[in-house]
């Protein structure tokens, strides 16, 4: 009788240990998956590069649908600021839509009241993550930040492999270069 305790108590560690090990997983990839499409985000409200000759233009291009960063349709060859469309991992469902009256679309939030168990050590560019009492609070809008990605050039001819660089780890998923716009010709 009393190793069948000692068993159940064990179990009962073990399956609370394994739960917080998922909580953390989830909570990477809530932060890789949000930096993702802040990034293209960033990306798709970039001026382009004048013509030589050309006088620079600001560019005010209203992000209506996210689905638009799959593929612009604003320019006729295929321009992609992100390989596909994440859902938020903490809820599995869409992510809720940051958005400006001007811009449209201007970042995500995960839609989940739960508390995190990440609480500080955050990257620079998610120092305002620190000590937030919810998911909701971590807000991945544009407009927060200047990212490496809105510095960065248009790749050419990238293969569409899977993997990712330059993310927060976690689990599933494809992922870009983190460095600009993808074309393909």
């Amino acid at each position: 009788m009393v190793a069948v305790v000692v068993m159940g108590i064990m179990a009962g560690a073990a399956s609370q240990s394994w739960r917080t090990i998922m909580k953390r997983d989830r909570e990477e990839e809530l932060l890789f998956r949000g930096g993702q499409i802040r990034d293209a985000i960033a990306l798709w409200n970039k001026p382009p590069k004048p013509l030589p000759g050309q006088a620079p233009r600001q560019q005010t291009r209203r992000l209506n649908d996210l689905k638009d960063l799959l593929q612009d349709p604003n320019t006729p060859e295929t321009v992609r600021y992100l390989r596909r469309l994440y859902t938020d991992p903490i809820t599995g469902k869409d992510f809720d839509l940051i958005t400006d009256p001007v811009r449209g679309i201007v970042g995500v939030k995960s839609s989940s009241e739960d508390p995190p168990l990440k609480r500080d050590n955050f990257p620079d560019e998610l120092k305002a993550f620190a000590n937030k009492d919810k998911y909701s609070d971590w807000t991945f809008d544009y407009r927060l930040r200047a990212t490496s990605a809105a510095s960065g050039g248009v790749v050419t001819g990238l293969p569409g492999g899977t993997g990712r660089t330059g993310g927060t780890g976690g689990t599933g998923g494809t992922g870009g270069t983190g460095g600009g716009a993808f074309r393909s010709h």
